[in-house]
């Protein structure tokens, strides 16, 4: 804490902080730092020109034409100015010395660091034939948004490749739109690997309801096109699906390129330990970073807008704590609008053994289903509910609740 107004400095704190990265993660460390008294040099970097923006209602409430381009400002102006940062836009990191504790900016130039903290996120995986092929879209930035924005109306032709939460969301808002949607999706069961089977029927139900073309256990070969617009995706038993615009959802890659050769170890992102600590001096934020999460005893990546932002806090305070880190140990949340349905989250659902649904039904799209691992409670997700229906296992994740007492709760509820 500062003391009689005096700047939180001292011979073990860094004088400049440079956060690679202005999205949310980039943003609530910075804010972070300055709530704590920090009074050092704050540079915050970001490749694109716009003041720190959210990324989730791009697929959603920005592309269904609910909110305009202002309303996606995590800060106004104002509040940005006051924290007293320097802010560099429009330049991509795009190397680090960190012998020289330095860096590299895409127009040459170099920016001095004592701490460094990485919050590049992560950037859509791309068809290989699409390259050069108009029409062709990603949902990450807000121009990719605006891009597609532009292209749906009533009667147009869309094909989402990939049935994850981007695509699902981008699918929503086109119906809503007016658009004819058709959805390729490899798996079986769409989400089955991040939600389980039952949950991801029940969304597969949802888009069939509302006229979309779903199709799973296909993939996409290629995309066509003629006088370099798209005209199609070939599948690869042979069909081809007409499109006028074509949204490719088939995950992401964490920005690590610009670390190479630093000596940081990059393994599906920026590895860190439960500190979020790659190395000394340097810590990692957000999407891009793969850190140990003691709670559920494993290393986890989690591409999130709620993660980032708590882990930028956590890692503002470690790294003013430097004697005293705290691990971050989250109960990961998320959530999804797809239709008129609210899907949300708690915990870390991916590689577990058993999902069951201990509330309500899958049929009526109302439901709770919990996650397990082991004999430990892991997650749980609810599907049209209430928020406050959900909140209350929140505190069942966090404590690591026995499965035999989460199913003997739930049968007496």
């Amino acid at each position: 804490m500062s003391i009689a107004g005096r700047p939180l400095r001292s011979p073990g704190l860094p004088d400049r902080v440079v956060i690679v990265g202005a999205s949310a993660g980039g943003l609530a460390t910075a804010e972070a730092l300055r709530g704590q008294g920090y009074r050092g040099t704050v540079t915050l970097i970001g490749d694109e020109p716009h003041l720190p923006y959210d990324r989730p209602p791009l697929s959603k409430q920005f592309l269904s034409g609910l909110w305009q381009p202002e309303r996606l400002r995590l800060r106004p102006p104002a509040e940005i100015d006051a924290l007293g940062i320097d802010l560099r836009l429009g330049w991509a990191a795009t190397g680090v010395d960190r012998e020289e504790q330095t860096v590299v900016l895409s127009d040459g130039s170099t920016v001095p660091y004592d701490a460094l903290v990485v919050a590049t996120g992560v950037r859509p995986r791309r068809l290989p034939s699409s390259t050069g092929v108009s029409g062709v879209h990603v949902l990450r930035t807000l121009e990719d948004a605006t891009a597609l924005k532009a292209r749906l109306a009533p009667g147009r032709r869309l094909v989402v490749v990939g049935a994850g939460f981007i695509g699902a969301e981008a699918a929503a808002s086109a119906r809503g739109l007016g658009a004819d949607v058709s959805m390729i999706e490899p798996a079986p069961v769409p989400l089955a690997h991040a939600v389980g089977e039952v949950v991801g029927r029940a969304l597969t139900r949802l888009h069939l309801d509302h006229g979309v073309d779903l199709s799973t256990g296909v993939t996409a070969g290629e995309i066509l096109s003629y006088d370099g617009r798209v005209t199609g995706v070939g599948l690869a038993d042979g069909i081809v699906v007409p499109a006028d615009d074509v949204v490719v959802g088939i995950g992401s890659h964490p920005n690590v390129e610009w670390l190479q050769g630093s000596g940081l170890r990059l393994d599906d992102g920026l590895v860190c330990d439960g500190f979020c600590q790659a190395a000394p001096g340097v810590y990692g934020v957000g999407d891009v970073a793969r850190w140990y999460n003691p709670l559920f005893e494993t290393t986890m990546r989690i591409e999130h807008r709620t993660n980032a932002a708590e882990q930028g806090m956590a890692v503002a305070r470690n790294l003013l704590n430097p004697e005293h880190p705290r691990p971050f140990a989250p109960v990961p949340y998320f959530w999804s609008d797809q239709y008129d349905m609210k899907i949300q989250a708690y915990g870390f659902l991916r590689g577990h053994d058993e999902a069951v649904i201990v509330d309500g039904d899958p049929e009526t799209r109302r439901f709770i289903a919990a996650y397990r691992k082991g004999d430990r409670l892991t997650g749980a997700l609810s599907v049209g509910m209430p928020p406050k229906t959900l909140r209350a296992w929140r505190s069942a994740v966090a404590t690591r609740q026995e499965w035999s007492k989460t199913l003997s709760d739930a049968h007496a509820a």
